[in-house]
């Protein structure tokens, strides 16, 4: 199997994560559970990188590192996603487990732990429940461009009052104790099973007005992902169009991208928000969606800088220079991911059906060498997916190599949402 088709898409890793998460609950217990600082300290701060709408930062275990790992809201133990991080990091006595997935039935193979230690800058925390997967599958380092080792969000969130400035690319995180101001807008949020939940006002043609509980999960990369409603399939808009939303452990999840009308938080409002639909089938009945109705993501959340109280079961919004963004879908048709052994190669991972990449002869596993003239090499996973994504009609000139054949292409960027 090409390294590209093991490349699980960031929106729906985490409905796999809230069955470790499940698992992990009953099984490591009595382990310490907050992260401290050392002697009188009480607040730090760490600066990120921001990929693909996901929060990227060092963090180190057992005194080694700094390894990359995603922040996630979303997300209950320590996930390690890198399994040489075993004999890198010497461990032994693992216990094994089988972590049912989507699909049909099929099972992770993967260790859990509670015997590790992790640190963000100065703050610590000891024997943090821990899921290793045995096998890469989700290939976080292709799709991101950059080495990443796995996800920390509950443990993390919920021994500080930590605050996401998306505008200067610095998470600050301080003791639930002390004293400080806390700006923006204020709603309430639910913890359920390591996980923030909040309610929203939703509008749409078929249901008017309606409110959803979505979990708020700044590791999922796009803006709004509605799975379920009353426990059936959330009606979809009267535009959408079919799309590969990314890949479960049986395959494919299919489903489609269409606009909510209509988002209310409070007094904000947002306009025709890009909105992923999972196929019911696929996603929201395999694993039971009696929690929540959606998600909401990264593309939607960077538009505030953040402050998450889980001690206080509080959130807070406040606009930054990015809130009156548009809600843009990418214009190509194909995903692109990097080669995990070099970062600096770029290969088409899947092609949405009926898409421009589609109308202009692109395939998977094409290898892309250039862009508008410019050698793909010199630019970042990053800017290619921005520029993917950029404006309605741009024509973008694209070299690739297939069968060991260059070929020139042009590609007609084209909003279909």
């Amino acid at each position: 199997m090409k390294y590209w088709q093991r490349v699980i898409k960031i929106p729906l890793i985490f409905s796999f994560i809230g069955i470790i998460a499940f698992q992990l609950i009953f099984s490591l217990k009595g382990y310490s559970q907050v992260f401290t600082f050392p002697d009188k300290q009480k607040r730090s701060f760490i600066n990120f990188e921001f990929i693909k709408n996901l929060i990227v930062i060092p963090i180190y275990i057992n005194n080694k590192g700094p390894y990359n790992f995603i922040l996630d809201t979303g997300a209950g133990p320590l996930i390690i996603t890198e399994p040489t991080l075993i004999d890198t990091l010497g461990l032994k006595n693992l216990r094994s487990t089988k972590i049912r997935g989507l699909g049909q039935g099929e099972e992770i193979d993967a260790f859990v732990t509670g015997e590790l230690n992790a640190q963000i800058k100065e703050a610590s925390i000891n024997n943090i429940p821990t899921a290793i997967l045995k096998k890469d599958i989700f290939n976080l380092s292709s799709y991101l461009g950059k080495k990443i080792y796995g996800i920390i969000g509950f443990y993390f969130f919920n021994s500080f009052v930590v605050k996401v400035n998306y505008t200067n690319q610095r998470v600050s995180f301080i003791l639930p104790d002390v004293k400080i101001k806390k700006r923006g807008a204020k709603f309430p949020i639910e913890i359920e099973n390591k996980k923030p939940y909040i309610t929203v006002d939703l509008q749409t043609p078929q249901l008017n007005n309606v409110k959803v509980k979505l979990i708020v999960d700044c590791g999922a990369g796009h803006a709004l992902s509605m799975e379920a409603l009353n426990g059936a399939p959330f009606p979809l808009p009267d535009s959408s169009v079919a799309a590969n939303l990314g890949v479960g452990l049986s395959g494919l999840i299919d489903g489609r991208v269409g606009r909510i009308p209509l988002l209310k938080l409070g007094n904000y409002k947002f306009k025709n928000i890009i909105t992923g639909f999972p196929a019911f089938e696929s996603v929201a009945a395999q694993i039971g969606y009696n929690s929540q109705d959606g998600n909401l993501g990264a593309e939607f959340l960077r538009r505030f800088d953040m402050t998450y109280d889980y001690p206080n079961n509080a959130i807070y919004f406040k606009p930054n220079q990015g809130y009156n963004l548009p809600f843009d879908h990418d214009m190509s048709g194909m995903e692109v991911y990097t080669d995990p052994d070099n970062n600096k190669r770029y290969f088409i991972g899947r092609i949405e059906p009926g898409s421009s990449a589609e109308k202009h002869g692109f395939l998977e596993q094409d290898e892309i060498v250039g862009i508008d003239f410019k050698l793909a090499e010199l630019y970042s996973l990053e800017e290619i997916t921005k520029l993917f994504k950029s404006d309605n009609g741009k024509t973008i000139v694209v070299e690739i190599i297939r069968n060991d054949k260059n070929i020139i292409k042009l590609l007609k960027l084209k909003r279909r949402i």
